[in-house]
């Protein structure tokens, strides 16, 4: 396994996080090295979800790693999506997002509260989930990237993370979405 770059929209290949990714239609050992790649780096970025465009690569994949349990943190479960579809949502709510794509930022985004998900294990073989309230928000956003969006596509409103004065974290609210200008408003 490697821990791999992650990709901003302001990398030399950053575009690919704005191009639909292909279909996976090969099983074999490189789409497995890809994916245990892919859950290295997630977990070396403390991230819950990491789509194959944000590392480079322009296929259909992505894992999803979220503690089963929200009372138990430990008891994490491991999503591993290849050519994953949303074929039913429910609901609506108002979460706020964080993306490694996007450091430094976080966003208010409206996603449905409920995703049946239909896609392929790494083996080829289809299954469903079914994903509910924070979980069917991270399903989204990681789907979100194969099709070229992110977060700030669908964001009410975007804010720059920072420390404030107290040592607390805070999100100052930014005045644009467009992922061209907001490398100013990180920085």
């Amino acid at each position: 396994m490697a821990i791999r770059q992650i990709i901003t929209p302001w990398d030399k290949n950053g575009e690919i996080l704005r191009t639909p990714a292909r279909r996976v239609r090969e099983f074999g050992p490189e789409l497995h090295q890809l994916l245990d790649d892919m859950v290295e780096t997630m977990r070396e970025a403390s991230g819950v979800g990491l789509a194959a465009p944000q590392v480079g690569v322009g296929l259909r994949v992505t894992v999803i790693e979220y503690p089963e349990d929200e009372e138990n943190l430990e008891s994490t479960r491991l999503y591993e999506l290849i050519n994953p579809e949303i074929i039913k949502a429910k609901g609506s709510a108002v979460g706020q997002e964080g993306c490694l794509s996007l450091p430094g930022l976080a966003a208010d985004v409206e996603r449905a509260t409920y995703v049946l998900v239909k896609a392929q294990d790494r083996h080829g073989k289809e299954y469903r989930v079914k994903a509910y309230d924070w979980l069917a928000r991270i399903f989204q956003h990681e789907i979100d990237h194969l099709h070229g969006v992110l977060m700030t596509d669908r964001a009410e409103q975007v804010y720059k993370v920072q420390e404030g004065e107290d040592g607390v974290m805070e999100l100052v609210p930014i005045e644009t979405k467009r992922p061209d200008t907001l490398s100013e408003n990180v920085a």
